[in-house]
């Protein structure tokens, strides 16, 4: 051991200081101890933060995370989602296990409320955002509408708890929430922006650690005051928060700077999406109306049953839209190729079924574990309400058939006609629930509910049938839109054709060179084109995320994204077709003048050299050979 007089007795004059110092080095000896991944990354984060700051621009700054990240997109995108989708369901069972059941209704409703403002904020323009890929319009255009939407909700959400007469408590949790979801509106323009230049995993980030962050904050502020005003403050504040520091920043310094905004380009933007924000809002507003309409019916506690046995209920939605999603794409070739409607036909019946299995497989699981679990969750008996939970299931079901049936109706191209649908079912949607839950209380409130899904749905069913039957009746429909699809195909790869015989003369590619190209790419590869590049050749894209998706011109709207073919005019058919027959007839008659002229060419050449080499025997044997 080392003598405290080395230390004491130091040429610094400082004998502590050295003696600190010693101890110090001989404790540190093993070396400076390492930063976590994590800290690193909050750190560098922070840096960049103040970085960009102290330039004045956040756009300007170097991009640092690559795009092209399929399998990234992928988990951290469903990683996202899911705690996002997962915060109304946990909260609720945090709250009833720390407040009761008569404010967790409370609670319910607020978020219900606000989940059904959150479509005024979003406006149905994300998949008409990330689809605009040659950016027609702005980012900034973007910004400026959602902000417009975001404003006009916290309005509506202000107005809407006053009109109701919420006081106190309540009214502070209505509106905090409120908040909350439409900072989640404006956070979803610039992760959508994020997915429009192909960064769809760093949106993901920013949904989910918004969303854990938030939820945290709420149980924990929950927990130590019991107040839900409070709690849910606490949240939109937290929300408010990380859109700042994360997802606001993430976008603008990983994506390219944008131009200035437009008021017409803004104005155009809510006249594209306006139909589908009608459509999400009106079928949102039939969702919910048997939870509005048991608001003053009935005590509050009744909102928390129905929201936790609704629950389950949209479970069996989320697992069909697994199952059928991957399939719209062939769905959507088998209906462009007439030949292979009953394949089509086919693939409703089996995913229908499929549905329908899926739902007795929920009623199974709910009558043998589901009901105690739920009990255990929420901390409430649900056993009285074990023949409701049925109920909502089968309902679940039913909305799992409605959200299939709009897919297919999408595909038909005739999800115009979903309006007058939904119009009809919200007429129901305003008595039936009333009277059931008048008559019942609760059960009413469920059977009301899938009474109405049950009219949509039979609707929808209705609208399909009425369509088939028409195609069946006019088979020359199916025609005249596969001979204009495959007609303007043909068109188009006789354009291409014609382009690269031109590029191969340039170059120095011989007659037969370039007239073989064109043959192969103009009449054999058209037919393959002609199915996918007619009425249904963005098939594929039409159905990627949307439910409720609307046509629109040169674009894809929200939950949809499909860009229509145009089809030639019948004129402008006509004169193809002519152009097409007069330039085959052109081409035979040139191969076959060819050909003639090609054998007479090989005939005289032939007759020559039989000459000469019969000159030739003359002169060398003398044998008077004579040419026959």
């Amino acid at each position: 051991m080392e003598p405290m007089s080395k230390y004491v007795d130091s040429p610094s004059g400082n004998g502590f200081a050295s003696l600190f110092e010693g101890f110090s080095s001989r404790k540190g000896s093993k070396g400076p101890k390492k930063k976590s991944a994590l800290s690193k990354l909050i750190n560098g984060w922070i840096d960049r933060l103040l970085g960009a700051a102290s330039d004045g621009s956040f756009s300007g700054q170097e991009e640092e995370y690559e795009s092209h990240r399929t399998t990234h997109d992928y988990i951290w995108n469903t990683i996202g989602y899911t705690a996002w989708g997962m915060v109304f369901p946990i909260l609720t069972i945090v709250v009833t296990q720390l407040t009761g059941a008569e404010r967790a209704g409370m609670f319910s409703l607020a978020f219900v409320t606000a989940s059904l403002l959150m479509i005024l904020a979003n406006f149905g323009v994300r998949t008409y955002q990330i689809s605009d890929v040659e950016e027609k319009h702005s980012f900034a255009d973007y910004c400026v509408q959602r902000w417009i939407t975001c404003i006009a909700m916290v309005l509506v959400a202000f107005a809407y708890c006053n009109i109701r007469g919420y006081s106190g408590e309540m009214f502070t949790m209505c509106f905090a929430v409120c908040v909350y979801r439409a900072v989640d509106g404006l956070a979803d323009v610039y992760e959508g922006r994020l997915q429009q230049k192909d960064k769809l995993y760093l949106a993901g980030i920013s949904l989910g650690v918004r969303s854990l962050f938030c939820f945290a904050a709420f149980s924990v502020c929950l927990l130590i005051t019991g107040d839900l005003g409070i709690a849910s403050v606490v949240m939109a504040g937290v929300g408010i928060l990380f859109f700042v520091v994360l997802t606001a920043p993430l976008a603008l310094l990983e994506t390219p700077k944008s131009r200035k905004p437009r008021l017409s380009s803004i104005v155009e933007l809510f006249g594209q999406c306006a139909p589908l924000f009608i459509a999400l809002f009106m079928y949102s507003l039939i969702d919910n109306m048997p939870k509005f309409m048991m608001e003053g019916m009935l005590s509050y506690d009744n909102q928390l049953y129905f929201n936790a046995l609704y629950f389950p209920a949209q479970t069996i939605l989320m697992m069909v839209g697994f199952i059928y999603k991957p399939l719209l794409v062939r769905m959507a070739n088998a209906w462009a190729d007439v030949k292979r409607r009953k394949m089509f036909d086919l693939f409703i019946v089996v995913i229908v079924v499929v549905i329908v299995a899926i739902t007795g497989v929920a009623v199974f699981i709910m009558d043998w574990i589901g009901i105690p679990i739920m009990s255990f969750l929420y901390g409430v008996d649900f056993e009285p309400y074990r023949q409701l939970s049925y109920i909502m299931l089968v309902a679940g079901g039913v909305t799992g058939i409605i959200d299939f049936l709009y897919q297919v109706i999408t595909v038909l191209r005739k999800q115009n006609v979903v309006m007058k649908l939904y119009v009809i079912t919200f007429g129901f949607s305003l008595f039936v629930p009333w009277m059931m839950i008048s008559v019942v209380g609760l059960p009413g409130a469920a059977l009301g509910y899938m009474i109405v899904m049950s009219i949509l749905a039979v609707l929808l069913v209705m609208e399909y049938v009425k369509v088939r039957i028409a195609y069946a009746r006019n088979p020359q429909l199916d025609e005249e839109e596969a001979r204009a699809a495959q007609q303007a195909a043909q068109a188009e790869a006789a354009q291409r054709a014609a382009a690269g015989r031109r590029n191969a003369s340039a170059g120095g590619v011989g007659r037969h060179g370039s007239s073989g190209r064109g043959s192969v790419s103009g009449r054999h590869a058209s037919p393959d084109r002609g199915a996918a590049s007619g009425r249904h050749a963005s098939s594929d894209r039409a159905i990627v995320a949307g439910r409720h998706g609307f046509s629109d011109q040169g674009s894809e709207p929200e939950n949809q994204g499909a860009i229509m073919h145009r089809r030639p005019s019948e004129s402008r058919i006509a004169e193809l077709d002519a152009e097409d027959r007069e330039r085959a007839r052109r081409s035979l008659r040139a191969r076959a003048h060819g050909a003639e002229s090609d054998s007479r060419a090989k005939a005289r050449a032939s007759l020559r050299a039989r000459k000469e080499r019969a000159s030739r025997r003359e002169e060398e044997g003398g044998d008077g050979f004579e040419e026959r």
